[in-house]
């Protein structure tokens, strides 16, 4: 017999994920379609930030910069595992925005959201500052502000993980072929030869939104999609201190480098008009060039593409509102809904933002629900985030008291990652061995069957690189003894 849901989601990004666990936490039957893994396109190849957008106040946007800003603390609270504060070192360049610019930004930055966690801006003589020390001696004054940081691919995880708690049907590497209506709801047709109904239907298939109102609903896409690429690249530890830098580039455009997975930096990102097809998106050497560039200007030791041990490209689907450049469009969301039974496309929006989105695409669907439950996620933790926002260190110390086996550095990783699900997933482990096969770098047999068994990963490429960043520490031969592992136990 058919399974009849009330709501179908397209697409295993961080909106689709978002929309179904509010979905499912206000007692719909919902169903994700995702044609390959969770987060397996924009949303890990993200800049990795929780951030207020300071650069989208040149643009006017400030509803936008105002819900984000409100929304660091939002999920500060919900995953304190996975998002945590940074201090954000914002050298002033004198060719560039002016201090007095740039200063009435930070105190609107300040107190558009509602700060109460995070602390204000404070300006930096960098002579006197370590923030200083790897810039060139020209720079010699700063301002400091606060954002956060986020692991974007067990965001999403972690977020489809709670609606699959509250009720919701995961499907990974399910693609929907067709999606017809039939007798007053959609009938669709799955890639395994399997079939569902569904009253609503959700298109929040990131880049491959338009694609899939036309090929897969057969319906014109009411909004344009401006494809943007976005580029990273990864070196090793460029500085000692755990602050972020935030440099501003003679063509208008910023350039992050942040503290990674303690003993690297991350630097990024680009925002170039993208014409081809999202699957294939690549870091170019015309990106690395321009992202070693715009760091080395601020540096004291250039950066070089040998420097860079890892790149990462996405493509983001922006709303296309007649900005005549890629970084100027806007990153605000617009929720389209059309037909009868209804389908709801998500056209833009940024990870930061997700769990309003999620809320304003409930708002539109209500009235197809009469007696649907209010908004619930405000003070709702992700799984493994019950525990202080400032708490990670507390639970990290708990851990390796109660697993005195665990170096601190794994069990640091062990609490970044599952938080207070940690325990869970070692379980009764005495001794190191108990944990089963060493894949390296920290990772066990049985890590790898927790996330197989509750994080639907299939692949070595998911574990290492998505439900994790072991990938940066692994050896080849120790990745490949991974895939055989999975590919005997699948």
């Amino acid at each position: 017999m058919t399974a009849v849901f009330d709501l179908a989601v397209i697409g295993g990004g961080i909106n689709g994920c978002g929309i179904a666990r509010d979905a499912a936490g206000r007692g719909l039957s919902v169903l994700l379609l995702e044609q390959g893994d969770l987060a397996g396109a924009t949303s890990s190849a993200s800049t990795k930030l929780i951030h207020g957008g300071l650069r989208y106040l040149e643009y006017f946007e400030l509803r936008l910069v105002r819900e984000s800003l409100a929304e660091r603390e939002v999920l500060l609270r919900a995953a304190p595992h996975i998002v945590w504060p940074l201090r954000f070192v914002l050298p002033h360049h004198t060719g560039l925005r002016p201090w007095w610019m740039i200063r009435t930004g930070l105190f609107l930055y300040d107190h558009l959201g509602g700060r109460r966690i995070l602390p204000p801006t404070r300006t930096l003589d960098l002579r006197a500052d370590p923030a200083g020390l790897p810039l060139r001696p020209d720079f010699t004054r700063a301002f400091e502000y606060s954002d956060c940081w986020v692991d974007d691919a067990r965001l999403v995880v972690l977020t489809a993980r709670d609606a699959a708690l509250r009720g919701a049907h995961i499907r990974t590497r399910t693609r929907c072929e067709s999606a017809r209506i039939s007798d007053g709801a959609w009938s669709l047709i799955l890639s395994d030869g399997s079939d569902a109904r569904a009253r609503v239907l959700v298109n929040a298939a990131g880049p491959f939104v338009s694609s899939v109102l036309s090929s897969v609903v057969r319906q014109n896409a009411p909004s344009r999609v401006r494809l943007v690429k976005g580029s990273h690249i990864v070196v090793r530890r460029l500085f000692p201190h755990d602050r972020c830098y935030l440099f501003q580039n003679a063509d208008g455009r910023i350039c992050f480098a942040i503290p990674y997975e303690q003993d690297f930096t991350l630097i990024g990102t680009t925002d170039d008009e993208f014409a081809g097809d999202p699957a294939s998106v690549t870091v170019t050497p015309g990106d690395e060039a321009y992202l070693c560039a715009a760091v080395s200007e601020y540096l004291r030791q250039p950066v070089t593409a040998a420097d860079i041990v890892w790149r990462y490209a996405g493509v983001r689907p922006l709303r296309d509102d007649g900005a005549s450049k890629a970084q100027e469009a806007t990153r605000d969301y617009v929720l389209e809904l059309s037909g009868s039974p209804p389908v709801l496309s998500v056209f833009g929006g940024k990870i930061t933002t997700h769990r309003r989105l999620a809320e304003a695409a409930m708002v539109r669907l209500a009235p197809y629900f009469p007696g649907l439950r209010g908004p619930w996620t405000t003070d709702a933790a992700l799984p493994g985030g019950d525990f202080p926002w400032d708490g990670a260190t507390a639970l990290r110390d708990e851990l390796v008291r109660r697993y005195p086996f665990l170096a601190p550095g794994v069990a640091g990783r062990m609490v970044r990652a599952y938080g207070t699900l940690a325990v869970d997933m070692l379980g009764d482990a005495r001794v190191w061995a108990d944990l089963g096969q060493d894949f390296g770098a920290g990772l066990t047999q049985r890590e790898v069957d927790w996330l197989v068994r509750t994080e639907w990963a299939v692949s070595a490429e998911d574990i290492l690189w998505r439900r994790s960043k072991l990938g940066l520490r692994v050896t080849h031969e120790q990745r490949e003894t991974l895939r055989r592992y999975l590919a005997d136990s699948g």
